[in-house]
């Protein structure tokens, strides 16, 4: 039974706030090193790894059950699929810190950006990375 799309989106939410939660840490940890800006890019790629896994078994597992394309394949497909909202994202994010140089900018930044790209990586997830095989259409 495939979970209908109001029910999907808000597992796709709760699974993004998890991924905030994961993407925030990294991002802390990495700042002293990389700066914000290369921090935010490594943080973004663990967190959206942390949404594959959850996204996976969790909101679109009937999608990831049939679909034609291995665990790596549909890993990658979701990465690429990522893109667009990654980089919704990363303009929220920098636009913020540019605004404000308040010491929890970086992660209201992350929050920000989060929200701005939720329905791109959505769709995104939902049309490209997850997609259903047409029963119809030749393997």
């Amino acid at each position: 039974c495939t979970m209908k799309i109001p029910h999907q989106f808000l597992a796709f939410c709760v699974v993004g706030t998890i991924g905030f939660v994961v993407d925030v840490a990294i991002l802390h940890a990495l700042a002293p090193r990389l700066g914000w800006y290369g921090g935010r890019v490594l943080s973004f790629i663990g967190a959206a790894t942390a949404t594959w896994v959850l996204n996976r078994t969790f909101t679109f597992s009937a999608q990831a059950a049939t679909a034609r394309y291995s665990a790596w394949q549909q890993y990658w497909r979701y990465m690429v699929a990522m893109l667009g909202g990654a980089a919704v994202n990363y303009l929220a994010y920098t636009l913020t810190l540019l605004w404000s140089s308040a010491p929890w900018a970086p992660t209201l930044g992350v929050a920000l950006g989060s929200i701005a790209g939720l329905a791109v990586n959505f769709i995104s997830a939902r049309k490209v990375a997850f997609r259903i095989r047409n029963p119809s259409s030749p393997s």
